[in-house]
């Protein structure tokens, strides 16, 4: 039986397209799934992804507040136009509210997997100065903050997920006016800002 070359051309041409469909949809199947979430605020909604593969740890305890509903009711306390917006650690009435133990820093570690910096719409653990010591508090950046990066010299903060969708709610966030309020001299937004819920949506 004679086949022509351009039937086996063909037919090679249909073999490579099908392995690289096979190969395509194995690539698609391996990629990570990053799981978003929902807030519900006073100002709008947004939504925000966050990176398992990067910085599980923290992933894993901000998964596990949202799911126990502790952010539910809880407000921006601190809201700094030009610098970030921060919140879930306090109710409306500046009441601290209770944590489970400190979450270890992983901002080192997120950064040589090619997780985000400290950019525009990232979003990143609060602490106080001791490295291990993020809970609840988390803030999303409204500027490109390069010295919370983390370096040879400090442990800046743990990026773990970024905004995709509803940026614009976070700039109206950042834009309120703030004042004193509760335990803070200042910036407090003058008309409390409530998160009204945070939703695990996949």
């Amino acid at each position: 039986m004679n086949i022509s070359t351009s039937t086996l051309t063909r037919r090679a041409a249909s073999a490579l397209l099908v392995a690289l469909t096979f190969s395509a949809g194995i690539a698609l199947a391996a990629e990570p799934v990053a799981p978003k979430v929902k807030f519900a605020t006073s100002e709008g909604e947004f939504v925000v992804e966050v990176y398992p593969d990067k910085a599980p740890k923290t992933v894993e305890n901000f998964l596990q507040y949202v799911k126990d509903k502790h952010y539910d009711g809880t407000v921006f306390h601190r809201v700094i136009n030009n610098f970030m917006v921060q919140g879930g650690g306090y109710d409306g009435a500046y009441a601290e509210k209770k944590t489970r133990a400190p979450v270890v820093h992983e901002g080192r570690e997120a950064l040589a997997k090619g997780g985000p910096k400290n950019v525009p719409g990232t979003l990143a653990m609060a602490r106080t100065n001791e490295p291990d010591s993020a809970t609840s508090q988390f803030f999303i950046n409204v500027k490109d903050n390069d010295f919370l990066n983390p370096s040879t010299l400090a442990p800046g903060y743990t990026v773990f997920g970024k905004v995709v969708g509803g940026m614009d709610v976070v700039n109206k966030i950042k834009s309120v006016p703030t004042g004193s309020g509760g335990p803070f001299p200042s910036d407090v937004p003058k008309t409390p800002v409530i998160i009204k819920s945070a939703t695990l949506v996949n």
